[in-house]
């Protein structure tokens, strides 16, 4: 043997190992977390800041690396099959066949992408800026390719310019929602990233306090009787109307009605409630809730009513409300604790017909959808299209609800028993 052989030899190992960093590359760039490369980059790491320049055009880089992966594998089988060729003949195809497909998914495929796998974000940072030059030289080819793969799928119809894109809030809900999958997250900080997340999407119509369920006190009621209402009542701002409870006057704070107190000598009839109140902020119920928190912190007030369209009272809205989105309920030793979700023995639940949806998947971590109804008794009436009489039973989302009380048109109670996994919803 020669040494025109050894030099083959050698060259095979030697394009092995550049397909070895042709395919850990991939994989790693790939691979590495873009907040983290984001992170470290505004830290003053280059190669970080590199690896992220890099990605941002992912199809060049992806084409010069597999253009290069592809050359020095061909490069290498054409070696190794002249080389046993010389040794067995026409039959050296055959083995140099075996024996490069071997090598190539070994040490040039498998072995690599691991170890890339392993170590990421270090093992991209390491390649970056041999990558960089190669990405550089290979740009021209790159893009003719690139050409021609588009040409070739506009043909069938297809843009890849106008390829959607997964959102930057969707993958971070897919990141945390597989990261609590794997428990590494836990179910309040998953929840709790998730209502963040969620503010954009929501409008206060799906946070606020229906107007069913919210206390308004009579303005032109006996003085004292209004007063001892206000500061009976378990909130701190109470809405003030006149003759109809959707014509809002005012907000009575208790703290302000308090000094109105101490400056009479604590006598209620010479407090004039309407005066101390201040006047009512009326905000559109399609207002997002993440506008209606900037809202609130610009202006410095935590309470806001809840008009539609016409104009209508539906509700209100305050920061407590958009803050327990994110972190769950929030209770004070002066809230009204009202249970609303009860377990029974039997596994079921009643619960309170008024609850919210995303109250009751938060607390119980199911997946009803609240797109269309907020309340769980909206969900029944949607998803049963008709209002259900009392012990009305249905089945859907792999749940079984009964009606347990019914006044007038609302559904006000009801039990619901989780299913096994192998039932079929009706």
């Amino acid at each position: 043997m020669d040494a025109a052989f050894w030099l083959s030899v050698a060259a095979i190992v030697t394009l092995l190992g550049v397909s070895f960093f042709f395919s850990g590359s991939e994989t790693a760039l790939t691979a590495a977390s873009r907040a983290r490369m984001h992170h470290l980059a505004k830290s003053g790491n280059k190669r970080a800041g590199l690896v992220e320049k890099l990605t941002i055009e992912r199809e060049r880089l992806i084409g010069a690396i597999l253009l290069g992966n592809n050359v020095v594998n061909i490069l290498a089988s054409t070696l190794a099959a002249s080389v046993l060729i010389q040794i067995f003949g026409e039959a050296g195809i055959v083995y140099a066949t075996i024996a490069m497909t071997a090598a190539v998914v070994v040490f040039s495929e498998v072995l690599p992408k691991t170890l890339a796998l392993m170590r990421p974000d270090a093992f991209a940072m390491v390649v970056a800026p041999a990558i960089r030059m190669i990405v550089f030289l290979f740009a021209p080819i790159t893009g003719t390719v690139q050409m021609i793969v588009n040409t070739i799928l506009k043909g069938f119809g297809l843009d890849a310019d106008k390829a959607s894109a997964v959102s930057g809030h969707e993958e971070l809900r897919g990141t945390v929602d597989f990261l609590h999958a794997e428990g590494e997250v836990f179910k309040h900080d998953r929840d709790m990233l998730g209502g963040i997340l969620d503010l954009h999407e929501l409008e206060v119509s799906d946070v606020m306090v229906h107007r069913t369920r919210m206390l308004a006190l009579d303005a032109d009621m006996p003085t004292a009787d209004l007063v001892s209402a206000v500061l009976e009542s378990p909130y701190t701002r109470v809405p003030l109307y006149r003759e109809r409870q959707d014509n809002i006057v005012g907000i009575v704070h208790a703290k302000d009605l308090l000094r109105a107190l101490m400056k009479v000598g604590g006598d209620p009839e010479k407090v004039n409630v309407t005066k101390i109140a201040f006047k009512p902020w009326f905000v559109p119920d399609t207002t997002s809730v993440q506008a209606q928190l900037n809202a609130f912190l610009k202006r410095k007030l935590h309470f806001a009513l809840v008009v539609d369209e016409y104009g209508e009272v539906q509700g209100l809205i305050t920061l407590e409300d958009i803050l327990e989105e994110i972190v769950g309920d929030i209770a004070d030793e002066h809230d009204t604790v009202m249970q609303g979700l009860t377990k029974q023995a039997d596994g079921s639940y009643v619960i309170d017909g008024q609850l919210p949806i995303r109250d009751l998947n938060r607390a119980l971590d199911w997946n009803l959808p609240d797109e269309e109804a907020n309340t769980i008794a909206g969900l029944v009436i949607q998803e049963a299209k008709l209002i259900p009489e009392q012990g009305a039973q249905f089945t859907f989302h792999n749940l079984r609800f009964k009606v347990l009380r019914k006044t007038h048109n609302r559904i006000t109670q009801l039990r619901v028993t989780p299913l096994g996994p192998d039932t079929v919803s009706s």
